[in-house]
């Protein structure tokens, strides 16, 4: 396999399902050709599951690891810290093979080392590499939540910017490339000044004091989980890599309506240092929480908002009862708002009682329909509003060649753009070479192949050719009708955005159907029904339900 294919890889997150979260095992299934089957069975991609790429000349990657740094990600930190020699030496030291049958023969002792006479390398190393990460705190987005008022509090705000840091807690930084906060992996000594060339230990041949592997283990354990709640995993990563005019700061103007005041300059020479025109930028993202990037303008803060001015515990307003059954309905809006009218200004839609308390005053949810751990699920139905950026956002962010300033101003998008002139490199990327992966929780049974008695098997799960593979099933796998049903993988997981939220929209799985409630029903692959606490760990899968007294959790 050629350094491009092998590049591919990253076009996939590793999934395999570990107390919820998605990781990736072992050797999860060979491909087709020679160097393919090495690939596999030499497991020097056991965090990366091979696809093809089909363009060339990929010379460089930009990795940067966008990690979720609220409570309860430490385990997966920690996971994620445990991958990250499969992660760094696969790409960079891959193993030499029999060429005629993929087998490993050896194990060079580092990246520039040539195979013996009558072996090769499975793919080509990566020898220029830079590895930067990310946290998923933007602090409140204007709101009074997620200070970052003392030391012990800065990583509820990490701004976007990329951090290198021991621990969340204290200011001592991992050393990192120039002191610019990602690493920059350089067997062959060619960056000006050299970067690093030692995988796992320091060596006479870069007597540095540090190795790629370690630094970046302690960097990803550093990301820490005292950071902000309120998770912005998307806006994070759109920020650093791609906002034309990051702000210096969000604050409220005289009308309570957010503020973005000054360009973060900081940021911008990050960007700039970081990210070549020319590489390959991966994108990672690990996070078990969902995504609650607020947009911020206007009032949309108020989404985060903790205290009331009074300084009890701030409620939103309720929506009006149509969102409860169809959000996407024009009448489905915030009960504190006016909603649409007609050219005679009269409103278009019908009062909603339900907006109204006794005394006639609007209709606020209480503590148990709107607690503040919560607040970004289900927003629209909940409360007639929807207070996050769409994924419109995101995706056209990955790929358009412009991208709109908070003013409204069409510019160039920063991915596609040669960010620093004064260098050699003039070739800029094309869509094709940003890859995006997201490593979150899914029930492993969902997505792994099965075995001749349709059983989730991953190591003897049957690809689409009928080859006992074992691991996950590909794009194509993913597509494909599921045997005995009329129904995708992708529904199965997701369900579908026509029609939602009507039942047949819903994903198929009762476990990828987010509840404050304990939920009900059987999983379509293993068979196998949900159970209460009443009867404990009964479900291979998630255990048993659990009930959520003060609905502070979904």
């Amino acid at each position: 396999m050629g350094t491009r294919d092998f590049i591919a890889g990253l076009r996939r997150a590793l999934l395999a399902s570990v107390g919820g979260l998605l990781l990736a095992p072992a050797a999860v299934g060979c491909g087709g050709d020679v160097r393919e089957e090495a690939e596999c069975k030499g497991n020097v991609s056991s965090t990366l599951v091979s696809d093809r790429l089909v363009q060339g000349g990929v010379r460089r990657i930009d990795l940067l690891l966008a990690i979720d740094n609220s409570r309860s990600m430490a385990d997966k930190q920690q996971l994620l810290a445990l991958a990250v020699p499969d992660l760094v030496e696969g790409l960079v030291n891959p193993a030499c093979v029999d060429p005629a049958t993929g087998e490993v023969t050896s194990q060079p002792a580092g990246p520039l080392t040539a195979c013996p006479s009558g072996t090769r390398r499975a793919f080509d190393p990566v020898v220029d590499i830079h590895i930067g990460i990310v946290s998923s705190s933007l602090g409140g987005h204007g709101s009074d939540a997620c200070t970052a008022n003392s030391v012990a509090k800065q990583s509820n705000d990490d701004r976007g910017h990329l951090i290198a840091r021991f621990d969340a807690a204290f200011p001592e930084q991992v050393e990192t490339y120039q002191n610019l906060k990602f690493l920059a992996w350089d067997p062959a000594q060619k960056l000006q000044p050299p970067g690093e060339s030692d995988v796992n230990a320091d060596s006479p041949a870069d007597p540095d004091g540090s190795a790629l592997v370690p630094s970046l283990r302690d960097m990803v354990i550093g990301v820490g989980q005292i950071g902000c709640g309120y998770e912005s995993q998307l806006e994070s990563w759109y920020r650093f890599l791609i906002d034309p005019t990051p702000p210096e700061s969000v604050t409220l103007d005289a009308d309570d309506k957010v503020l973005l005041e000054g360009i973060d300059e900081e940021l911008l020479a990050q960007r700039k240092s970081f990210l070549r025109p020319d590489s390959l930028l991966a994108i990672a993202m690990l996070s078990d929480e969902n995504d609650c990037s607020i947009k911020e303008t206007g009032q949309f803060y108020m989404a985060l908002q903790q205290k009331a001015a009074s300084n009890a515990p701030y409620r939103l307003p309720r929506g009006r009862a149509v969102c409860e059954t169809d959000p996407n309905d024009v009448c489905c809006f915030s009960c504190a708002q006016k909603g649409p009218t007609g050219d005679d200004g009269s409103p278009s839609c019908p009062e909603d009682p339900t907006c109204k308390t006794a005394d006639g005053k609007i209709a606020y949810h209480d503590e148990l329909s709107d607690n503040i751990n919560v607040r970004c699920w289900e927003q629209k139905r909940r409360f007639g509003i929807d207070f996050l950026y769409p994924t419109s956002r995101y995706v056209d962010a990955l790929r358009s060649q412009t991208v709109v300033t908070r003013t409204g101003e069409l510019v160039a998008n920063p991915l596609f753009t040669d960010l620093d002139q004064g260098d050699s490199i003039s070739t800029v990327r094309t869509p094709d070479l940003v890859l995006l992966a997201g490593i979150v929780g899914v029930p492993w049974q969902d997505i792994a192949r099965t075995n001749k008695s349709g059983i989730p098997d991953l190591q003897a799960g049957l690809d689409e050719d009928g080859h006992p593979r074992g691991g996950f099933k590909n794009a194509d796998e993913m597509n494909a009708l599921l045997p005995g049903k009329d129904y995708t993988t992708w529904d199965l997981v997701l369900g579908s955005l026509e029609g939602y939220p009507a039942p047949e929209a819903l994903p198929k799985d009762p476990l990828m159907l987010e509840s404050v409630a304990a939920r009900t029903g059987t999983n379509p692959i293993t068979g196998e029904p949900l159970f209460t606490s009443d009867t404990p760990l009964a479900n291979k899968i998630n255990g048993h339900e659990w009930n959520i007294a003060v609905r502070d959790d979904l």
